[in-house]
C-alpha cells in the first residue's frame, strides 16, 4: 500500500517521499543528501527505489540537497522550466543532474502519475504537484504560496489527502524579530499561508472529500505546531467536521515523522 512519508518539513528544509519499499518518488530536497538518505533508511526506504525528485522552487529549503542527491545516485530531476531554468543560473545544479521540464499536462514516472498547479510565491515559477497513485488516490502538495488562488483549489478539490501550509501565526509573526520588509513579504500575495488561511481552506477541502489535512512549512520563528493544530480543529469545529470521523489531521514536523498511510 502506498505511503506518504514527511521526511522533513519546515524553514530548515523540506523533503516527503510518496511510494511503498519497492518504488517511490521525492517530492523536494531541501536537506543534504546524506540527511535525506538517512532518513529514507530510518524508515525502512532506500535512495536505489526514488524514481524521480519533483522540485516545486528553486528556494534553499527545497533545493539544498538536490544536485548530490541526483547526480550521486541517477535519480532525474523534474520541475517547472521557470525553476529549471533559475536553478542552472544560480549553480544549484549543472550538467551532472537529469533535468526535464514539467508542465500542467503533467507526466507518469512508474506507478505515478504527477500533475503541477502554479502557486503565488516570489520565486522563478513555483509549482505545486498532485500525485495519483496506482491504486487512483490523490495526493497534493501546497506549499510556499501566499494566497490560495482558483487554481489552486481547484486542483486540491477532489484529492484524498492534501499537504497543506500552516506557516505563521499572523500575531507571533507581527510581534516577531523579523525585519519589517521580511514581514511584509510573508504576508504578502507571494509570501506564505497562515494558520487562519490554511484552516479555511482545509475547511473547504473536507467539505469535498479530502479525508486527510497535513499541516506543513510550519515556522520555527513565527509558529508553533501546536497553534496551527488548533487553528485547523477550531475552524473544522465551526464547520461541523469530526476529527478521526470527517478528517484525520496530522501535523509534519521538522523530521521524524511517522509514514501517513494512504
Amino acid at each position: 500500500m502506498p505511503r506518504l512519508y514527511p521526511l522533513f518539513s519546515g524553514s530548515s528544509g523540506n523533503c516527503y517521499y510518496i511510494g511503498s519499499a519497492n518504488e517511490g518518488i521525492l517530492i523536494d530536497a531541501g536537506r543534504s543528501a546524506k540527511q535525506i538518505t538517512a532518513a529514507l533508511s530510518d524508515n525502512e526506504l532506500n535512495i536505489s527505489n526514488v524514481r524521480a525528485i519533483f522540485v516545486t522552487h528553486e528556494h534553499r529549503d527545497h533545493v539544498s540537497g538536490l544536485r548530490v542527491l541526483a547526480s550521486k545516485y541517477g535519480v532525474k530531476v523534474y520541475a517547472s522550466q521557470g525553476t529549471i531554468t533559475s536553478m542552472y543560473e544560480k549553480d544549484i545544479i549543472n550538467s551532472s543532474v537529469d533535468t526535464a521540464a514539467i508542465n500542467s499536462s503533467g507526466i507518469t514516472v512508474g506507478d505515478f502519475k504527477v500533475t503541477t498547479f502554479r502557486t503565488s510565491h516570489d520565486c522563478a515559477e513555483g509549482v505545486g504537484y498532485v500525485v495519483e497513485t496506482a491504486d487512483g488516490r490523490k495526493t497534493a502538495f501546497a506549499t510556499d504560496t501566499g494566497i490560495v488562488t482558483n487554481e489552486i483549489m481547484d486542483s486540491l478539490c477532489g484529492c484524498d489527502t492534501v499537504v497543506l501550509e500552516s506557516n505563521h501565526d499572523v500575531g507571533m509573526l507581527q510581534n516577531g524579530g523579523y525585519p519589517y520588509p521580511l514581514k511584509l513579504r510573508i504576508l504578502s500575495n507571494i509570501g506564505h499561508l497562515s494558520n487562519e488561511v490554511c484552516a479555511d481552506t482545509g475547511a473547504k477541502l473536507i467539505k469535498t472529500g479530502t479525508t486527510r489535512i497535513i499541516l506543513a512549512h510550519i515556522s520555527k520563528q513565527n509558529n508553533i505546531p501546536i497553534l496551527a493544530e488548533q487553528a485547523s480543529v477550531c475552524t473544522f469545529t465551526e464547520n461541523k467536521l469530526k476529527r478521526n470521523i470527517d478528517y484525520k489531521l496530522y501535523v509534519a514536523d521538522e523530521s521524524g515523522n511517522k509514514p501517513i498511510i494512504y
